[in-house]
């Protein structure tokens, strides 16, 4: 990684160039400053055509104006977050801008001003990097240091809204007047600058509308989900094809191996991959990802590629390492499929958004009553959650920009809620048993299976957006063996 740059540009003309400590060059000549300003091409993209969403955006902009007429509205995308001392995080914008933009820029905001009726829309961007004062080359955010960034024109282009410099909106807000609302959380500066303007539970009211608004997809969302969980199939063959090399690393490798995928064909994973070998599998959010891969144990795969629009898949298999489940394994992996099958079948429109884990979970538990795991009958486990000891997590959950998305909304519209078509929603039992769990046979311990599906609810009952990935246990080893070749 190349030295960051020895000074930062002025800011002021009062203000000297701040010179880097440890720098290698003590300051910029006069000669090299004036040098560095001329000389360079103009790069203006003059053909841009509009974002792919850039319809889909301004439908979204539309219905938030009409939810809150007559109140300035503030969404910001977020800012860089430090590392470690000069380096930063891969920047992810907030999920309420690129909603409503289809922009993925650090330090940008969407403001809507009341007008009229509605509202106008402003995109506050920062502009080209400047070479008169040598920001271009200076700065560690200069364009030479970590790209060219598109011109104020070039993003009214994209993006379909009016774009202006941020760097002058602090101000512009500060002197605001009337009611204002802002998406909390992101940009520390935006919210300073309305500080006496807003409140916690206004503000709050904007967050839960824009989480609910996601609730149904409209075509484009479906679109980059199914393009996501395309992906996420490839990667999980990729997976398979590499698991002779994995018994003899760590399952880091499984990690890395899927990684190469999601960034090849997409943004980035949609959350930390969990690659749970052995026992591991029992953990529920095992991210760590640097245990062994033995023959003989399962593999617990919960991955999902992120489109390059921010929409993710959440899949998850689990794969008997060796290619053929042991007896023990198989029946409890049947059980849990057997489980999955009754929550898919009761995604329906006009069911109750609880009716597919409340299926899947009575599955599970006169499983654990038949294996005599929990004494019965049924009602009594289920009404008292005994089987939660074994099943731990809820069967699922909304699935969009977040891996667990529209997590703001209102109770009542979420889970005491009812599913509509365009919703979509991962569906996903489980059964862990702990490796030092006595309340089990021992041929249980360290066993934990997961099956996990995206389902998108349709007008006549759903759509399996995985189905591509086997589920069924003989149906798995066929694929492995294939995939394999």
């Amino acid at each position: 990684m190349a030295e960051e740059p020895s000074d930062t540009p002025e800011t002021a003309e009062e203000e000297p160039i701040k010179q880097r400590k440890n720098g290698l060059y003590p300051g910029v000549s006069d000669e090299l400053a004036e040098n560095m300003k001329s000389g360079w091409a103009d790069t203006e993209l003059r053909d841009l055509r509009p974002v792919s969403q850039a319809a889909e955006t301004a439908a979204r902009r539309a219905a938030l104006s009409a939810r809150f007429p007559g109140e300035r509205l503030v969404i910001p995308a977020g800012n860089l977050k430090t590392r470690s001392n000069d380096t930063e995080y891969a920047f992810r914008a907030s999920v309420e801008y690129a909603y409503l933009t289809g922009n993925q820029t650090e330090d940008g905001v969407l403001v809507l001003e009341p007008k009229g009726e509605g509202h106008e829309a402003t995109i506050y961007l920062l502009p080209r990097s400047n070479r008169e004062n040598g920001e271009f080359w200076l700065d560690g955010q200069g364009e030479l240091w970590v790209g060219r960034r598109h011109s104020l024109t070039e993003a009214e282009k994209l993006y379909g809204i009016p774009a202006s410099d941020v760097r002058e909106l602090a101000g512009a807000l500060r002197e605001a007047t009337g009611p204002v609302r802002v998406v909390r959380g992101y940009d520390a500066g935006v919210e300073a600058a309305l500080t006496d303007k807003i409140t916690a539970e206004r503000d709050e009211e904007l967050r839960v509308f824009l989480s609910e608004a996601r609730l149904v997809k409209d075509e484009f969302e479906i679109g980059e989900l199914q393009k996501a969980v395309d992906s996420t199939v490839r990667g999980f063959e990729d997976v398979v094809k590499v698991l002779d090399k994995v018994e003899a690393t760590s399952e880091r490798y499984i990690e890395g191996t899927f990684f190469l995928r999601a960034r090849v064909e997409g943004n980035d994973v949609g959350y930390g991959t969990i690659a749970a070998a052995g026992p591991h599998a029992c953990t529920l959010h095992w991210v760590r990802n640097d245990g062994p891969v033995r023959p003989g144990d399962l593999l617990l795969l919960d991955a999902g590629v992120e489109t390059h629009t921010y929409y993710t898949a959440d899949v998850t298999r689990t794969l008997p390492i060796n290619g053929r489940f042991s007896e023990i394994q198989r029946k409890i992996y049947d059980a849990v499929y057997e489980a999955q099958e009754a929550g898919i079948a009761a995604v329906q429109p006009g069911a109750k958004y609880r009716d597919f884990h409340d299926a899947a979970q009575r599955v599970l538990a006169e499983k654990l009553v038949e294996w005599g795991l929990v004494e019965g009958p049924v009602e009594r486990v289920l009404e008292l959650g005994l089987q939660r000891r074994w099943t731990l997590h809820g069967t699922g959950h909304m699935l969009g920009m977040d891996v667990h998305d529209c997590a703001a909304a209102r109770t009542e519209t979420y889970v005491d809620g009812v599913l509509e078509p365009g919703m979509c929603l991962t569906v996903e039992p489980g059964l862990y048993f702990q490796a030092d769990d006595l309340t089990v046979p021992e041929e249980y311990r360290g066993i934990g299976v997961r099956i996990e599906d995206d389902i998108l609810v349709t007008e006549d009952g759903n759509r399996n957006l995985s189905a591509a990935l086997p589920r069924r246990a003989d149906e798995v080893e066929a694929w492995m063996a294939c995939v394999k070749g």
